[in-house]
């Protein structure tokens, strides 16, 4: 194999002076180059070359917001058990379900009606009904909006969960933080776009596919990072191990930059190498930023405790508990806020890994009190210290926080204790970023079964179209051709759901 001399950014005629791509190219080494820049501090040769979006900052509406956190329930959350007040089920617990229709259910989850599992109480000045285990959210109920009229296409979860995260059912379509990654550009040089915060105990159904870039470029693929772990960032430092020199990292960095230099030389059109080069120097700038993001050692007690953060515990009992679910939801939660005031963009934090028993996720179908509670407890918990700490810091007006779940829970019981899925009706919820405060939108009808407007639903659609529609972007004109198609995070649906808009 023989290598070429020149990069691809200086054929033919010389130019002057040097573009930074060309200088770190030239003069660099490639990959180890810009690592070694980074380290030295030289984050002006870097500048801000991949930070604009595709929109290049000409937005189509005033954003009322810059920023965006998903808090994704992995599993479908029981809205009547949470957020959907039901007094009909309560006064009729215990008799026969009868739907008025023929029901379809996942499994067998059409057993006699069941009460909310918890008693609900009003909360803030709206007067909005909480479950027992979601009460913090009262603290800042005021400043959310409640959508209960959610509709999904499918009850099965990896589906259900792609549609939600990506728009779409099947695999092969960006996530929403890519879409807005890719329209709205980086608004730091150090840290990625968008940010993914698992589970700590495994990924959701699908995993990676919920925030891949697909036809994107792949440099607003989500970034997955652990907070909190020994290796937050995979592979964004060395192995520690005795056979990794110095020198021998060096001389495999030579190999690369001039594998890189001949692959990029044959291929000057390919936008493929572009987005990994870019991937390359953001790895190297996050070898200095990210330590530092993740670091709550750098935070108040006060701040760990409203968290529910607990460092001092090393071990956990072996049955789902309410104090090691706020510990590591609000881990997530804290690390986002430190991620969004260093200026990444998207942050999507989930609550539940794939299926498995015992169950660390939302599909309870066994037993929704030993299930649901400690996860919404956690949940609601860490939620509602990150919505106050942005309103302290002034910054919960330009963030929008989205509460997803790919499908609700029946109204019927199954087992006894637990609830079949329910992809006819479910709740999400958003505040912060120009929403209005203190509404609910879109009731369900008396059980929780399905909108009580059968024709006018909310899609994910609606709410995706409202979120860019809330960072200033057209949600139908914001696309890209792929295999002759005009795609957009919203296929060819959505509107904007005007009246939770402040």
């Amino acid at each position: 194999m023989s290598f070429h001399n020149d990069s691809p950014f200086h054929q033919g005629a010389h130019r002057s002076p040097l573009s930074r791509r060309e200088f770190l190219w030239r003069f660099g080494g490639g990959l180890g180059g810009v690592a070694l820049a980074s380290m030295l501090g030289r984050e002006n040769a870097f500048a801000t070359e991949a930070s604009p979006g595709a929109l290049h900052g000409v937005l189509h509406y005033p954003a009322k917001a810059k920023r965006v956190v998903q808090l994704f329930m992995a599993g479908a959350a029981s809205h009547i058990d949470l957020f959907d007040f039901k007094p009909e089920l309560i006064k009729r617990h215990g008799q026969p379900s009868d739907f008025g229709e023929h029901v379809e259910a996942f499994q067998n989850g059409l057993g006699p009606w069941l009460r909310p599992v918890w008693d609900f109480a009003p909360h803030g000045q709206c007067g909005k009904m909480l479950g027992e285990p979601v009460a913090p959210l009262g603290a800042c109920v005021d400043d959310i909006a409640f959508i209960h009229n959610m509709v999904g296409k499918t009850g099965v979860h990896s589906s259900a969960t792609l549609l939600q995260a990506t728009g779409f059912q099947t695999p092969g379509f960006p996530g929403a933080g890519c879409w807005v990654s890719y329209g709205l550009g980086s608004m730091n040089d150090n840290l990625p776009t968008f940010v993914v915060l698992p589970d700590h105990r495994g990924f959701a159904s699908n995993g990676p596919k919920n925030w891949d870039t697909a036809f994107l470029p792949s440099q607003h693929q989500g970034t997955v990072i652990y907070p909190g772990a020994d290796n937050p960032v995979a592979d964004l430092f060395p192995a520690k191990n005795d056979f990794v020199t110095k020198e021998s990292d060096a001389a495999a960095l030579t190999v690369l930059e001039k594998l890189n230099r001949a692959h990029a030389a044959e291929r000057e059109s390919d936008a493929r190498l572009d987005a990994r080069i870019r991937s390359y120097e953001l790895a190297a700038r996050m070898q200095l930023a990210a330590p530092e993001a993740l670091d709550l050692s750098k935070e108040p007690a006060s701040m760990l405790e409203m968290y529910g953060i607990n460092e001092s515990r090393k071990t956990w009992p072996t049955e789902i508990n309410v104090e090691e679910e706020a510990h590591y939801f609000g881990r997530k939660c804290l690390a986002a806020r430190r991620l969004l005031e260093r200026g990444v963009r998207f942050v999507q934090i989930w609550s539940g890994n794939d299926n498995g028993f015992p169950r660390r996720n939302w599909d309870s179908h066994e037993d929704i009190e030993r299930d649901h509670g400690p996860l919404a407890a956690g949940m609601a918990r860490g939620a509602s210290a990150l919505i106050r700490d942005l309103k302290q810091r002034g910054l919960l007006d330009d963030t929008i926080i989205l509460w997803t779940t790919e499908f609700g829970r029946m109204p019927s019981s199954q087992g006894g204790k637990g609830r079949d899925h329910n992809p006819y009706v479910f709740t999400n919820w958003l505040c912060g970023g120009g929403i209005k405060g203190g509404v609910t939108h879109g009731p369900s009808d008396e059980w929780g079964y399905k909108p009580l407007d059968r024709k006018n639903p909310t899609e994910v659609y609606d709410v995706h179209a409202t979120m860019l529609r809330l960072l200033g972007i057209d949600h139908t004109k914001l696309t890209v051709r792929h295999n002759g198609i005009d795609r957009r995070l919203t296929d060819v649906h959505g509107h904007v759901i005007e009246e939770i808009i402040a």
